[in-house]
C-alpha cells in the first residue's frame, strides 16, 4: 500500500534521508510540470526544481496540514518561479540572452508550426507581470480551477480572476500589436 502524505511528512520530520527521495519521486513530476507551465521551456527549470525541494526540506516546520503536501509544494514552486520572473524583470536590461533563445529541453519532436507557435506565445506571455503570468499559465496551460489557483497563489478568488482577465487583455493587445507590425 502506498505511503500516505502524513506518513511521508512524519518520516521527513524524523530526518529519514530515504524519505527525501520518496518525496521527490512522488512530487517531482508535479512540481516540474508547474514550473514548465509558468516558465515555459526555460534552462533554469531544473535549478528552480532543485530550489523548491531544498526549500521544502528546510521549511518543513511551516507545513500546517500534513495531508496537503502536494499543494504546499505547488505553492513553494509558484513562489520560486515568481521570484525568478521578478528578478528577470528587474535585471532585463542587462541580460544578454533572452530565455527563449536558450536551447530547448529534449522532448518529442513537435512540428515546426507548433514550435513557432509556442515560441511566439511564450514571447508574449514573457511580457506579462509575474502574478498575471502565473495565474494565466496555471489556468490556461495547466488547466487548474480558479479556486485552486487562488489557494496555491495565496490570493483571493477575485484577485485571481482579475489577474487572469488582465493577462488575457494584455495578450490580446500584444498580439494585435504584432499583427500591425506584419
Amino acid at each position: 500500500m502506498p505511503e500516505t502524505d502524513a506518513a511521508l511528512v512524519a518520516a521527513l520530520r524524523s530526518n529519514d534521508l530515504a524519505a527525501r527521495g520518496r518525496l521527490f519521486d512522488r512530487y517531482g513530476g508535479l512540481v516540474e510540470r508547474i514550473l514548465h507551465r509558468i516558465l515555459g521551456s526555460d534552462a533554469e527549470v531544473p535549478d528552480v526544481l532543485h530550489d523548491v525541494f531544498i526549500a521544502a526540506f528546510t521549511s518543513l516546520s511551516r507545513l500546517r496540514n500534513d495531508g496537503a503536501l502536494g499543494s504546499w509544494l505547488t505553492g513553494i514552486a509558484i513562489h520560486r518561479a515568481r521570484k525568478l520572473l521578478r528578478r528577470r524583470q528587474r535585471w532585463r536590461w542587462i541580460e544578454s540572452v533572452a530565455p527563449f533563445d536558450l536551447p530547448e529541453t529534449a522532448a518529442a519532436t513537435p512540428s515546426v508550426e507548433v514550435i513557432q507557435g509556442l515560441t511566439h506565445a511564450f514571447r508574449l506571455i514573457d511580457r506579462l507581470p509575474a502574478d498575471e503570468r502565473i495565474a494565466f499559465a496555471l489556468r490556461y496551460i495547466d488547466g487548474l480551477e480558479l479556486t485552486a489557483i487562488a489557494a496555491v497563489t495565496h490570493a483571493s478568488l477575485a484577485t485571481t480572476k482579475r489577474r487572469i482577465f488582465r493577462a488575457q487583455s494584455r495578450l490580446v493587445e500584444l498580439s494585435n500589436e504584432g499583427r500591425r507590425l506584419l
